[in-house]
């Protein structure tokens, strides 16, 4: 099978991809995936690593953006759809696969010009404008969570949970080492707020300083910075722009704090982990704090909003969890629970129905 795979931009849009195609190359070696994403998006520098191969189109977001920047983007579609077409022309997919992020929607259209079956697969709660539409030219729609039924026609839907790359599945190698163990990551560009309230939380966490273990994955801009002053103030971490092996660093922890986009709830449960969840506040239609709500309400993870925000209030919470480590494997044990380290298996199962 021949599988076009489009999206990307940020970590909550590839990521998913990727548990995709390693899918469906581990079902079969003679199945061949081709990655449709942009020169700039994330996909650009994750995907050459892991010798995915990728074709890019000339393709912008419109979300948010000024109107002179909607004016432009809207200019390079008719070009992108175009490109889609020769794209698609080349390397006759069987099938082809959009992940919602606004790159996956003329390659949608050229599939539907072309009649290739279609199929979009939806991170969060709260579809994107993307999905929303394209869901109009897909046979299936896969959703990571039951409250997004309401949003698509009922019979192309099937609750899967969010792809996660095949390694969150397997079983637990790391040993995890002595002390409380801490990640804090922002997402695949790390964020600045969390940055600085952990770096502000440090002088309220000095007695714990020989306890922590801390991972902080900053983004590329701080990662030095950030450093710098975890060794001022007497912490051992380790601080790294990007982390490239995050199960091992799941894995090491005992409390995450993050953000709350739909990759990272998928691959917290996958791991059975207590979080911290701080949404982003401006994400589209406030999805990260309806994702965290989803854990939340089940006991699975506690919330900090973006204007609640502190060094301060960061370190409280994790002085509360550090000195009750019976809540610490209580939510633990609830995340677990909701884990679906499956999802990829039964999109490439139903893809194969499809194209069968």
């Amino acid at each position: 099978m021949r599988v076009i795979i489009a999206g990307g931009g940020t970590g909550g849009h590839l990521f998913p991809g990727i548990a995709i195609a390693e899918e469906l190359t581990m079902r079969d070696r003679n199945n061949h995936v081709l990655f449709v994403g942009t020169a700039a998006g994330l996909e650009a520098r994750i995907l050459p690593k892991r010798k995915i191969p990728l074709q890019t189109i000339p393709v912008r977001g419109l979300k948010g953006k000024s109107l002179v920047h909607k004016l432009q983007s809207l200019g390079t579609i008719p070009w992108a759809v175009v490109r889609s077409l020769d794209i698609i022309k080349r390397f006759c997919p069987d099938l082809v696969i959009g992940l919602g992020a606004y790159v996956a929607g003329p390659i949608l259209l050229a599939a539907s010009l072309r009649r290739i079956p279609r199929v979009i697969q939806e991170q969060n709660v709260i579809p994107g404008a993307t999905n929303r539409i394209s869901s109009r030219l897909a046979r299936r729609v896969f959703l990571s969570f039951e409250e997004s039924r309401r949003y698509f026609a009922g019979e192309k839907v099937m609750v899967t949970g969010n792809p996660i790359r095949r390694e969150f599945g397997l079983p637990i190698k790391t040993k995890k080492t002595e002390g409380f163990g801490l990640l804090v990551f922002g997402g695949s560009r790390g964020a600045h707020r969390i940055n600085q309230a952990m770096v502000d939380a440090l002088d309220s966490l000095g007695d714990l300083k020989s306890h922590l273990r801390i991972i902080h994955q900053t983004g590329s801009v701080v990662a030095r910075e950030v450093a710098k002053t975890y060794q001022q103030k007497g912490f051992t971490a380790r601080v790294e722009s990007f982390i490239e092996d995050m199960v091992t660093a799941y894995r090491e922890s005992d409390l995450i704090v993050c953000r709350a986009g739909a990759t990272t709830i998928a691959e917290l449960t996958a791991c059975g982990r207590a979080a911290v969840l701080i949404p982003y506040p401006f994400a589209a239609n406030n999805h990260q704090e309806i994702n965290a709500r989803t854990l939340v309400d089940r006991g699975a993870a506690h919330m900090i909003l973006d204007r609640n925000l502190s060094g301060a209030s960061l370190a409280g919470t994790i002085r509360l969890f550090f000195d009750t480590p019976s809540m610490v494997r209580t939510m633990a044990r609830v995340s677990a629970g909701l884990g679906r380290s499956d999802a990829a298996q039964r999109i490439v199962d139903e893809c194969y129905r499809l194209v069968a």
